[in-house]
């Protein structure tokens, strides 16, 4: 695998991360202020922004900038995907469109980026 392929690989899961950072503050919401679970789930959406930037500078340093911001829109995907598996949302037509035509969006400008020479 090419070193930008591990780069980009760790760029899509750097994005699971920031995305899971979303469901531990819903979680979150979901009990008293101040409760151990709330501190809990709230710690580990507080942690997992901490672990975004630090992996975000490091992502930004081994791809170009506007390659690792085409594909940050791939948390809308995931947050769709966390919604659904955890807490029971209905997805609709529309929403199923929209995150197709993200996902087109960023294969195409992944690919295009890809064929520049530099």
């Amino acid at each position: 695998m090419k070193q930008s392929g591990i780069w980009f690989f760790a760029l899509h899961m750097l994005l699971l991360i920031y995305a899971a950072g979303s469901v531990c503050s819903k979680l979150a919401s979901g009990y008293p202020f101040g409760s151990a679970a709330f501190v809990t789930l709230y710690g580990g959406s507080i942690l997992s922004l901490g672990i975004y930037a630090l992996g975000w500078q490091q992502i930004i340093k081994r791809l170009p900038l506007t390659t690792a911001y085409a594909n940050k829109a791939v948390t809308v995907v995931w947050g769709m995907v966390f919604g659904v598996g955890l807490f029971r949302e209905q997805i609709r037509l529309q929403q199923i469109a929209g995150a197709a035509v993200i996902m087109i969006g960023v294969i195409l400008f992944s690919t295009a980026n890809a064929e520049e020479p530099g």
